[in-house]
């Protein structure tokens, strides 16, 4: 075997050619196979809208190096890809593409847009799944799903359907959120909330029987012209008398009553509050309670309805002004007070969102919430970190019902139908429906499901429920669930009530929390800061591989990280310092190379690096079976680039050299410790370690299909590792000294080692004087010597002559020269701040620079004047 590298690594023409080559080797394709244990991953399915960001090259590669890891695990693992419909911001594309047409989809009818929603998805919902290749992701391609392809959408008409007959999915009247620029509702998990300054509006509302007024205030005066009662704490003793009394509502005229409810808080404000049941989620429930009529004053896009032709048509916030005006003119409005409050406002397109009653589809969330909860409790599912729990309980213990419902046409179609003739409801998986009472043909919901409800069913439904399919059968439940915390509730909670309900098991046995990408500066990634950063530009600029590692590595379960191009540069230099290494091994075996193994006959040193290495096997697995990709990353490095690179290459050098058995069990040790690092880095860094692989070896194989490394208590060197650490640290010790003391490299000089393991140090002395510029080493216990340096270790004392190192009148000629430069640092800085001009004028900043330079400059005049010392003792 003799296979060469180029000088250089280049991702370009290297990461294409070995993903097609894993490809067309069916390398990610998973088999139901009694004799393996199963590892599924499903993959949190990208919306068909969405462009490859920095969130996702994390979460697709946290996922690809635990696939990958128990791929060589022995597992049979599966990771799903897929992607989601992503209902309202699809449609929103699509209908803004239509806008530019001068089309709305009103205009060409659900069938034709539904067509045209096909033909965008067709074109572009394959993008993202293509950039995730990109970046190394071995998924089962051959299983990709689609939220909407015909086995997801059989699974969502068969969950609704069931719960509709369980009657945990039902229809009425309920305050939803509503947005007015998407116009259809939002689940409260769709709502993200923000702090918008505002004002109290104070009012007066008069009695009818003109007996004076009651006064109020209200955040909202538009509302105001859906008001059906006041309201009034029972237990408040200032409104007492006037409980049951009718009020005339200002600018509408309209009798309203004033009603006794605890939910009125006594201390707050004038203890008297508004009820407006159609526009607010609080007085809708009050309204039930005391059977009040509920007036929407809103059209579907927030402006006022006909219903008061002074506002009619004005938007809702140019109807406030006038309804304030008004007031004012009317004398009802006592006076405005600037107020802050939290505010929802839709996730898609940042619409303040509209409070409103509509009768829409809603899932009882009780009785499925409460098995979600106990799953966690009783450990069927465990959080990492296990602090996120708190988050998924606080969501469950709080729940409303869901509102499943929306007014748009890209999405699941709800599979209920009415009846106008005798107004019968049917649901049913059929595509049509015939009137059971009367049998005329039956008029289907227009409405569609939340994009979430076919999103909750994804574990299950993507290998084959609810047929019961071999795949559901062998992998089924998943294993890890990697995603973000921003979506605890959006998806991860809906997952796990759906799964138990459905199938009577977790989806997961484990949920991995990471968090969010952000910038140097430590700012979320937005389109408004302009601070985004795509990574298909990085991985053009430094490989796969690079930004890969640099996620990894930065990563710590749940916590944010930010996004440094430093780091993924140094990641780069890291593969180059690896292939650089495997360059030099392979340029140093014999023509008719070929591996056997490790050789009966091992050195030290080589019993030094396996055992280290077999640590290192040990360590990682462990930290990957904790989760701590980020750890096992810092190991790997350390690895690599120190011990192996920096260290055992150096050490094999002169056996090498000297050529014979030693030379070739010396080259034995390093392929088989190089094949070692490949195999545990190859989860982390995918491509440069499997084109380094087929460097080295000439059977073919492929490194993503070899076994990973695993502890092996046969390789375990403890007794002689330990004395060649000893060795190691003198010679780290002598370097730093010469490092400290500018002696060049080529400048020999003997070394006196003063220690009780004479035998061990003696064994070294090759390594010595390569690796440590020594002509020679003598040991000892105890040495008495002049004008000498002295390197310290927990194992022994080195001492070295000075005149071996350095030519005294030189090197004193030299230092006194340095030290007149530094005296002047030192005059210049005290000078600066002994000024008092300068300390008075300067900014903080200016002044503790000048202070830590004097300090610096004070810190080498110190070291310089004990170097001059040792030289004239």
């Amino acid at each position: 075997m003799k296979k060469e590298l180029p000088k250089i690594y280049d991702p370009k023409n290297t990461e294409d050619r070995i993903y097609k080559e894993w490809m067309d080797k069916d390398c990610f394709k998973a088999h139901v196979d009694p004799e393996k244990k199963p590892y599924t991953i499903v993959i949190p399915p990208p919306n068909i809208t969405g462009q490859l960001h920095m969130g996702h090259a994390l979460d697709e590669t946290l996922q690809d190096i635990l696939i990958r890891w128990k791929r060589m695990s022995g597992y049979s693992a599966l990771w799903v890809p897929g992607t989601d419909h992503a209902a309202i911001a699809t449609e929103a594309r699509i209908v803004k593409t239509m806008a530019e047409e001068g089309l709305t989809k009103e205009q060409i009818g659900r069938d034709a847009f539904m067509e045209r929603a096909w033909a965008w998805k067709k074109q572009f919902g394959g993008r993202i799944v293509e950039q995730l290749k990109k970046l190394g992701s071995s998924c089962d391609w051959s299983r990709e799903r689609f939220t909407m392809d015909e086995g997801c959408s059989e699974a969502v008409k068969d969950v609704f359907v069931k719960y509709y007959n369980k009657g945990l999915i039902y229809r009425g009247e309920r305050i939803v959120n509503w947005c007015p620029h998407c116009k259809t509702t939002l689940s409260d998990a769709e709502v993200n909330y923000e702090d918008q300054a505002g004002h109290f509006w104070h009012l007066r509302y008069p009695f009818k029987d003109g007996s004076g007024y009651v006064e109020l205030a209200t955040t909202r005066p538009e509302t105001l012209l859906g008001d059906t009662a006041v309201a009034v704490n029972p237990n408040d003793d200032r409104y007492r008398d006037i409980i049951g009394k009718t009020l005339i509502l200002p600018l509408v005229g309209r009798e309203i009553p004033v009603v006794a409810d605890d939910y009125v808080d006594i201390d707050f404000g004038t203890g008297v509050v508004k009820i407006t049941p159609a526009h607010d989620p609080n007085d809708f429930e009050v309204g039930k309670r005391h059977d009040l009529p509920v007036i929407n004053v809103m059209t579907d896009d927030a402006h006022i309805t006909a219903d008061y032709p002074d506002y009619a048509g004005m938007d809702r916030y140019d109807a406030r002004k006038k309804i304030v005006e008004d007031l004012e003119k009317g004398g009802y409005l006592v006076r405005v007070e600037d107020h802050a409050h939290n505010v929802g406002t839709c996730y898609r397109c940042g619409t303040t969102v509209e409070p409103k009653v509509s009768t829409q589809w809603f899932v009882k969330m009780k009785p499925l919430a409460e098995p979600a909860i106990k799953a966690v409790k009783e450990g069927k599912t465990k959080f990492v970190p296990e602090r996120f729990e708190k988050v998924y309980y606080h969501w469950l213990e709080n729940i409303r019902d869901w509102c499943i419902s929306r007014q748009i046409w890209w999405g699941h179609r709800i599979p209920a139908f009415y009846c106008d003739d005798c107004g019968e409801m049917v649901v049913t998986k059929d595509e049509s429906a015939v009137c059971p009472k009367c049998g005329k043909p039956m008029r289907r919901d227009p409405d569609t499901l939340d994009t979430w409800f076919s999103s909750a069913l994804w574990p299950f439904s993507t290998l084959g429920w609810p047929q019961q399919t071999e795949d559901l059968k062998y992998f089924y439940p998943t294993n890890t669930l990697v995603t973000g915390y921003d979506i605890i509730f959006f998806w991860v909670i809906r997952m796990m009530f759906s799964a138990l309900e459905n199938t009577g098991s977790v989806p997961f046995d484990t949920v991995l929390i990471h968090g969010l990408v952000r910038d140097e500066q430590g700012r979320k990634m937005s389109k408004s800061l302009g601070n985004g950063i795509d990574p298909l530009e990085e991985i053009d600029k430094y490989g796969a591989d690079a930004l890969r590692f640099m996620l990894a590595t930065g990563n710590a379960p749940g916590n944010d990280m930010r996004y440094i191009e430093n780091k993924v540069k140094a990641s780069r230099n890291f593969a180059n310092k690896l292939w650089n290494a495997s360059r030099y091994v392979l340029m140093n075996l014999p023509e008719d190379f070929t591996f056997k193994g490790l050789p009966a006959e091992l050195a030290t040193e080589d019993k030094w690096v396996i055992s280290r290495f077999n640590t290192l096997a040990k360590e990682v697995g462990q930290n990957l079976e904790a989760f701590e990709l980020g750890v096992a990353c810092s190991k790997l490095y350390d690895f690599i680039w120190d011990i192996y690179c920096d260290w055992y290459i150096e050490l094999t050098k002169p056996r090498i050299q000297a050529g014979g058995e030693s030379a070739e069990n010396a080259q034995q040790v390093l392929v088989w410790v190089m094949r070692g690092m490949l195999a545990l880095l190859h989860p982390f860094m995918p491509y440069i370690t499997e084109e380094i692989w087929q460097a080295l070896t000439d059977d073919g194989s492929m490194l993503i299909l070899e076994n990973y490394p695993q502890y092996d208590e046969k390789l375990c060197f403890d007794k002689e590792s330990t004395q060649f650490e000893k060795i190691i640290a003198a010679i780290r010790a002598v370097r730093n000294l010469r490092s400290e003391m500018n002696v060049a490299e080529k400048v020999k000089a003997k070394l006196y080692i003063e220690t009780a393991d004479r035998e061990i140090f003696e064994a070294g002395r090759m390594f010595f004087e390569k690796l440590a510029s020594a002509s020679g080493i003598e040991t000892a216990e105890s040495f008495d010597l002049p004008d000498t340096v002295t390197a310290v270790t927990d194992s022994a004392r080195i001492f070295i002559p000075l005149d071996d190192l350095v030519d005294r009148e030189k090197e004193l000629e030299r230092l006194n020269k340095e030290k007149k430069s530094v005296q002047k640092d030192i005059d210049f800085s005290s000078g600066k701040l002994n000024n008092p001009g300068f300390i008075s004028k300067a900014p903080a900043a200016q002044i503790e620079n000048e202070k830590q330079k004097l300090a610096k400059a004070k810190d080498k005049m110190e070291k310089i004047e004990q170097s001059i010392a040792a030289l004239t003792r």
